[in-house]
């Protein structure tokens, strides 16, 4: 089977699944050396969070992509499964736009949109990946180890005092996250202060933010890793003066729906309770 991902979730799926021999095309954000690139960013290099903001604010404004697909390279690799999303048009290419294009196209490859909300709708998500890629009694055994680690993490943090955290998914603006963004936060053994749960991100004002005093602030920038969270996290601290904070690789371990959230929750849990949980892998997490 011939598996173009058109999310950077998918490939990490299908990675785990044991398939990357299997991708035929990739986005230009996944680690798939050789495997050629179908989606583009049409995001300006070199911008600032806030120009970032900005200029994605005005693309959707004016109901322009944020994304490019090449649809003569996908018509030329001609996959047999195609995997896309609808969650969110800032973060990947929309599975409307694929649509549009397998129609103009006149490929009749599988198409199987990855939308969840929450930690099992990922892991739901995992399991429908490996069913339509042919791999649904791999997908059952990476599913079930993941759950036993979650497991691992619910008993190391039992009885501690659950931190007010305060997760932000963006720092020029302000924004505080949803989706399974809280859910990972509650599962690492905190409190998360602000987001919606299964919901959509919102932005909030520094005043209200800091006004929910929390004990912890993680700096998690949407899609991007540790570099970038610890220059946005000098900002913040002098916002929370006297407030640990957090910065992470939110590429990795916490935007990306597949098996790095649950890396993600071990490495909070970690951060929140230290000495409960084994540190990190280097370069994902750290105490600013």
């Amino acid at each position: 089977m011939r598996i173009a991902s058109l999310l950077p979730a998918a490939t990490e799926i299908v990675s785990a699944l044991g398939l990357r021999g299997s991708l035929a095309a990739v986005t230009f954000e996944c680690p798939a050396p050789g495997v050629p690139v179908v989606v583009d960013t049409a995001i300006p290099a070199g911008l600032s969070p806030r120009q970032i903001d900005a200029w994605v604010a005005e693309r959707a404004a004016s109901g322009l992509p944020m994304y490019e697909l090449d649809r003569a390279a996908l018509r030329e690799l001609d996959p047999d499964l195609i995997l896309t999303q609808d969650l969110c048009r800032v973060c990947a290419l929309p599975a409307g736009t694929v649509q549009e294009a397998l129609a103009e196209i006149g490929t009749s490859a599988e198409v199987v949109s990855v939308d969840p909300h929450t930690l099992d709708e990922v892991l739901a998500a995992i399991s429908a990946v490996g069913a339509a890629a042919g791999a649904a009694e791999q997908a059952a055994a990476l599913v079930g180890r993941l759950r036993e680690r979650l497991a691992v993490v619910e008993h190391a943090v039992a009885g501690a005092p659950p931190p007010r955290t305060l997760i932000l998914e963006w720092t020029d603006p302000a924004y505080v996250p949803g989706h399974w963004v809280p859910e990972l936060v509650r599962r690492a053994g905190g409190e998360p202060l602000a987001g919606i749960e299964g919901g959509r991100s919102v932005a909030a004002e520094w005043d209200a933010l800091v006004a929910l005093e929390p004990e912890v602030v993680v700096v998690a920038p949407c899609g991007f890793g540790l570099e970038a969270a610890v220059e946005q996290a000098g900002p913040v601290r002098d916002r929370f003066p006297g407030v640990p904070v957090v910065a992470i690789d939110s590429a990795e371990y916490v935007v990306k729906a597949g098996p790095g959230l649950v890396d993600g929750i071990e490495a909070l849990a970690w951060a929140l309770h230290p000495g409960r949980m084994p540190h990190p892998p280097a370069g994902r997490i750290i105490r600013t």
